[in-house]
Formats: C-alpha cells, structure tokens, sequence
C-alpha cells in the first residue's frame, strides 16, 4: 500500500491551475525561468518536490509519485489542472493523465519519459551506456563524475554556464539525499526513489490536448518517445514538435524561448475559468 506525502511546493498567481513536475536529474527549482511568466500569464501554478529531490525527504516506503501529485492537489482543492512536465516529470503526467483524465486539462510534455515497457523499445545505446556509466561511477563514490555525466548527458549546446551549474546543484543535491537515504535502509547505491511497481496504464483513456517536444540534441529515446505519442494517445488531440536547437532540458537552454511556447500552447488548450 502506498502513503501519499505532502511534496514540498509552491504557489503563485490565480487562475486555471497548472502544475509544473520536473525532470529526476533537477527538481522544482528548473521552472525558475518559467514560474513568474507562467503566473503572470493568469494562472494559478504550483512546482513540487517529488520525494528525494529539493525540499521532500526521501521515500521510507515504496510509492507511486503520481499518488503523490494527487494528494497534492488534493490539499490545495484543485480539482483540475494542466500539467507542464520535464522527462521523468513526464512520465509521472502521462501515467496521471491516464489514470484520472478527468482532472487534467491540457499537458505540454518537454522530452517526456513514457511509463511502462513496450516490446521492441528497449533502451537504446546510448541510454543503456549512459545508465551503465552512471552506475559504475556511483559505485565507485565518485559522486561528481556522476553529476557532471548527468550535466554533459543532458544539456544542449545552447545551455550557458549558469544553466550548466543549476543543473549540477540540482542533481548532487538528489543524489545526495537519495543515496543518504539508501545506505540508512541497508541498501545498494543507485540513486532509487522507492516507486512501486508502475500500474497497468491505458494511455488512450487521456484526453487532454498534449503538446509533446522533443530537442534534436536529445538522446534517440526520448525523440522517440515524443513522436510516437500521437499514435499512443488516440483518445487525445496531440502536437509533436521538435527543436532544433534543443537537448533534453530546453527548459533552462533557451528559457524565453520555452517559457513563449508554453504559454502560447497554454492560452489555446487550457479552458478559462
């Protein structure tokens, strides 16, 4: 049995709710360059923490990070919300999405990660070496050669130094926290979360519109997963677009350029109040 947590969050503006859920190499603090423009554009926006990254402690129990986003808004009375989500924060929306459709109005996925194994869709070589790289330093305690991996890895060629040293805050803290948490339970390195087994998903039972991104600097999987979304969501009005100055966190590469996007893709699908 899961127990949902409080994440950590914030609020700000009034409005349609939006949700923003973030990538699993950052934490709330990646949508610094898109909280004020997003709450300024009239909405009601909220960042969280899922457990082990930011401000939430890590999991004591096995959990499912999409109960926790409904416990969430839950407690702050949100019944509906568009949803804006970074890689792994994807992954959470689509599975969200898919198990309770009524309460989403709309998601713009940025490189989004997809729930669950499709046969025929391993990870590819890049994935798989980078996840083995990752690993084997983490094994070895060098946990700054993990972070700058996940630096190198992840970020596009537009991203500027400060973008680059965000990223490295953001992910050593994870680290950190989760490993901290690893050894006090007993267990292995690795950087775990504790998440339950993902649930049986229909991803066709989503019916939000969906803008889904993906960067041309990505690794293949995750251009992969954003263009084959309209064919996974058929219950759903869906956008590929792809980037081409983009990696994996346009987000933090080309923050006003992204920040434009999202709120232009917001205005036409999120219903006013």
């Amino acid at each position: 049995m899961t127990t949902p947590t409080t994440l950590s969050h914030d609020t700000a503006g009034d409005g349609p709710a939006l949700v923003l859920l973030h990538s699993s190499v950052c934490d709330r603090r990646m949508w610094d360059p898109q909280w004020s423009a997003l709450a300024d554009a009239g909405h009601r926006v909220v960042r969280c923490d899922f457990r082990g990254f930011g401000d939430t402690p890590a999991a004591t129990a096995p959990h499912r990070d999409a109960d926790d986003v409904l416990a969430l808004l839950d407690a702050l009375g949100i019944g509906r919300t568009a949803l804006v989500a970074s890689s792994y924060g994807g992954r959470v929306a689509l599975e969200f999405a898919a198990r309770w459709p009524d309460r989403v109005t709309a998601m713009a996925l940025l490189c989004p990660a997809l729930p669950g194994h499709e046969p025929g869709h391993e990870p590819g070589p890049e994935l798989t070496a980078f996840d083995e790289r990752e690993e084997a330093l983490l094994e070895a305690g060098d946990l700054a050669g993990a972070v700058e991996l996940n630096v190198d890895t992840w970020l596009g060629p537009d991203a500027d130094e400060a973008a680059r040293e965000k990223v490295r805050r953001m992910q050593r803290h994870a680290f950190e926290v989760q490993l901290a948490a690893e050894e006090e339970a007993g267990g292995g390195t690795g950087g775990g979360t504790g998440e339950l087994p993902e649930p049986a998903l229909d991803l066709s039972a989503v019916t939000a519109p969906v803008l889904a991104v993906s960067g041309v600097h990505d690794l293949a999987d995750f251009r992969a997963i954003a263009a084959r979304l309209p064919s996974l969501l058929t219950g759903s009005d869906v956008r590929h677009l792809e980037l081409p100055w983009a990696g994996h966190l346009p987000g933090l590469e080309r923050p006003a350029e992204t920040t434009a996007l999202l709120a232009d893709f917001l205005r036409g699908a999120v219903p006013a109040p």
